[in-house]
Formats: C-alpha cells, structure tokens, sequence
C-alpha cells in the first residue's frame, strides 16, 4: 500500500519503519527539517529515535501535502496538541478513501475531545481507526514482539489496518470499542505519571500495584460512563499499555513523575525533556472530563494537585491513601 505516517517523533518514526518492512511505499512528514535529513541521508531519526537503523525505502518530507498526496492509508501520530492544527491545514489534501489511523494519545485540552473525535471534526467524512497497546517505539523499532488494537467502527477499515501493520513481530487485534481503546491509551500516561511519583519518594512495589489496580478501576468507570465496554480495560489497551507504562523504564510519563516525586518542580523536569509527556496535559484533561460525566477519580485529582497546585508529593499520596474507607467494586 501507499502509506504516509505524520509525525516523526519516536512514536511515528517506528510505525513508518514497520509499515516499510512491512513492504509498504512509506512517505513520513516531519516537522523538524534535521529529522528529515537524517532519515533520508542516515536512515535514521537521529533527534528522536537515536541508535536505530530505519527501512533506507523510506521517504521522509517536510510537506504535509506531499507526505498525503495519493495515499491508500494515512497514520497519525503527532502529540495530541498539535493535532487538530496539523489537520486543519492538510484537510483538503487528505484522499478520502484512505483509512486514518490514528496513533496519538490523549484527551485534547479545552474540548475534551479524543483523537478520533478530533479527526472526525476535522475530515468531513473520514474513516477513523485507533491505534492503541502496551508499545516502546524503541522495542518496535529494534522488532521485539509487540502487540497492539486497531479499533474502528468500521470492520473493514480496521481490517485494513490490521493487515498493514501486522507483522511476524508486531501483531495486531481487531476491536470495535473505539472510545475504550483510546481512553485506555490516553489515561495510562496519567497513572504512569502518579506511579512516577511514588517511586521518586522512595515507595515501594506494593504501592506501585495499589496504583496501578486503583487506577485501572479508575480509567474503567469513566470509561464505562462513555459508552465504553468494561471488557475493553482488561484488554492491550487498557491494562497492558497500563502495566508497560507504569513500570518500563523507556516510559516518559513514568520517568516524569520519578523527578517530581524526588522534589524537582514541574517546570525544570519538562525543559529538559525534548519529546512530550502526554500525561501531563492529559492529566488536566481527565480530571475535567471526569468532573463533566460525575465519576470520582481519585488518582488523577491526586496527580493534577502534585503537578498544577503545588501539593507536596508526599503528603498528596498520604491524603490518597487516608480517603475514606470502602468496598474495593462499585455496586
């Protein structure tokens, strides 16, 4: 297929590699006109992915309307914030027929809107699959087994990207819960954050599970207050991206809340990190979304009071743990 992958961080980078060895044409646009060089010239992103040889057939361009320019498949894994502008402006030149598969995460800030919703908002008419599961772009890229959901609402369309994705190392699920594949992916980097935290302070593996069990109950009452199947968070996207996040030592948001848990304000720890900690905004996000629908998560006011209010990260994780007392399911 003709394949185009837009953004180039660690995230977009391994999927144009994989969808290149896959034996697809691969165009992938980068903002960051070194990050073009370097994949043309070195086949390799030596700004965001660095260490890692790429596919040498693949084509990276700095024009968005070049990059989509008669594709049979589009992907798109730019941070969450920059979506919608990035769409905007390569709407018109967007093929219709093509299927596009979005692998940002997040919950957008001010709309509250997912991914998907915002490309659906953006693309009249388009066809809207999401990419979600427990996946390092460095382990992807390097051809560790990895599993993953593409989910859309559309069977064939999911199938499609099931097709072009999959791999002898990358195998890929077919789902029809679109909401829940992308709340799962969105709200993990916000328990990664919290478990972060506890591990800067010097806590240990019990509190980390606590966290971790707490905070998938938490991501399935909201999701289930969308519209989401429960079932979905027992799943790649919800609780393995949850366990991989919340304990792999290439998670960014896990490595964000270490730093604050060990005193260093938030402002210090995201001026030396060039990619993005997705559960930072997302954090904020979930907390309005969830204050929007009436469902109580108590990890996420947690982690917003830590990054945005100035609590102290000790005394935050002792209120969460001297909540009132109560039974362990919802009845």
């Amino acid at each position: 297929m003709r394949c185009a992958v837009i953004g180039a961080g660690a995230w977009g980078t391994a999927l144009a590699d994989l969808l290149a060895r896959n034996g697809h044409e691969v165009r992938l646009w980068a903002y960051e006109p070194d990050v073009v060089e370097s994949v043309n010239k070195k086949h390799e992103n030596a700004r965001f992915l660095s260490g890692h040889s790429l596919s040498p057939s693949i084509v990276a361009v700095g024009d968005l309307g070049q990059a989509v320019a008669e594709r049979e498949l589009v992907a798109l894994a730019t941070p969450s914030h920059v979506l919608r502008p990035i769409l905007r402006s390569v709407a018109r030149g967007l093929p219709r027929a093509a299927p596009l598969v979005v692998a940002s995460k997040g919950i957008e800030k001010g709309t509250l809107c997912l991914m998907t919703e915002v490309v659906e908002q953006e693309v009249e008419g388009a066809t809207v699959v999401a990419l979600s599961g427990p996946s390092f772009a460095a382990e992807v890229v390097s051809r560790q087994p990895t599993a993953v959901v593409v989910a859309s609402d559309r069977e064939d369309a999911a199938e499609i990207a099931q097709r072009a994705f999959s791999s002898p190392y990358f195998r890929t699920y077919t789902h029809t819960d679109v909401v829940g594949v992308e709340l799962g992916g969105a709200l993990k980097n916000v328990m990664a954050v919290a478990t972060g935290i506890a591990e800067g302070l010097g806590l240990g593996f019990n509190a980390r599970a606590a966290l971790i069990t707490r905070g998938l109950a938490e991501m399935t009452r909201l999701g289930a207050a969308l519209g989401a199947e429960q079932s979905t968070f027992a799943g790649l996207a919800g609780l393995g991206d949850l366990v991989l996040t919340c304990t792999g030592s290439l998670s960014r948001n896990r490595g964000v809340g270490v730093e604050v848990g060990k005193g260093r304000k938030l402002e210090e720890v995201l001026k030396d990190r060039e990619t993005v900690a997705e559960g930072v905004v997302t954090a904020q996000s979930a907390r309005q979304l969830a204050a929007r629908v009436g469902v109580e998560m108590p990890i996420v006011d947690t982690v917003n009071r830590v990054l945005f209010e100035g609590q102290p990260a000790r005394s935050a994780i002792a209120a969460l743990m001297t909540r009132e007392l109560r039974a362990e399911v919802d009845r």
